[in-house]
């Protein structure tokens, strides 16, 4: 079975983004090292899971640097190149090339995904679709990039859990650029 990975930037006090979205907190001004630990973590992935409301501005975002030779790089090229599975309850057709929509259950639209031949799937989220992935169970595992701020407010991804979350750390890395990733896989 493919595992569906989870890839979020959160602040050091839990959020994925301000009360009204706001990122401006994120480091972006990534090294090598960072850069490489993304190439090595997306090398498996050949499928994309997003919500509707990040999908609108992520998958023209990595259309749009495809169209520089400046930002035309490897990760970009992935981004772009990689299968997307939009989940959506108000989308009738997909806007954007080499996407799908998912409009059905969340539980068995994802897990069919899973049970199909393939490499990994990750998400990005949003940070509702996030919570809904998390709430059901369906996240193998957690890559949680804490950036060095922390935001006051905003949008949590755990905030609709029923009951503990228990996870196992199976790795943590401290970056160049003040971000640390951790790695957890759920531990029961």
């Amino acid at each position: 079975m493919r595992k569906l990975k989870l890839q979020m930037q959160l602040s050091v006090d839990g959020y994925v983004a301000g009360p009204n979205g706001e990122m401006d907190w994120m480091r972006w001004d990534w090294g090598d090292d960072i850069k490489n630990y993304v190439k090595d973590f997306t090398a498996p992935v050949d499928t994309l899971l997003l919500g509707r409301k990040l999908a609108e501005g992520f998958i023209p975002h990595w259309a749009g640097l495809m169209q520089d030779p400046a930002t035309a790089d490897h990760f970009t090229k992935k981004m772009v190149d990689t299968h997307k599975v939009v989940f959506s309850k108000t989308l009738k057709e997909s806007a954007w090339e080499n996407t799908d929509l998912a409009t059905g259950d969340l539980v068995e639209e994802v897990n069919k995904l899973k049970a199909m031949d393939g490499g990994d799937i990750v998400t990005y989220g949003g940070a509702g679709f996030t919570s809904a992935l998390i709430k059901a169970g369906l996240i193998d595992e957690y890559h949680l990039f804490i950036n060095p701020a922390a935001i006051g407010d905003g949008m949590p991804i755990f905030k609709q859990l029923e009951g503990k979350l228990s996870l196992k750390l199976i790795k943590s890395q401290a970056f160049e650029i003040g971000i640390v990733v951790l790695f957890y896989v759920p531990a029961s």
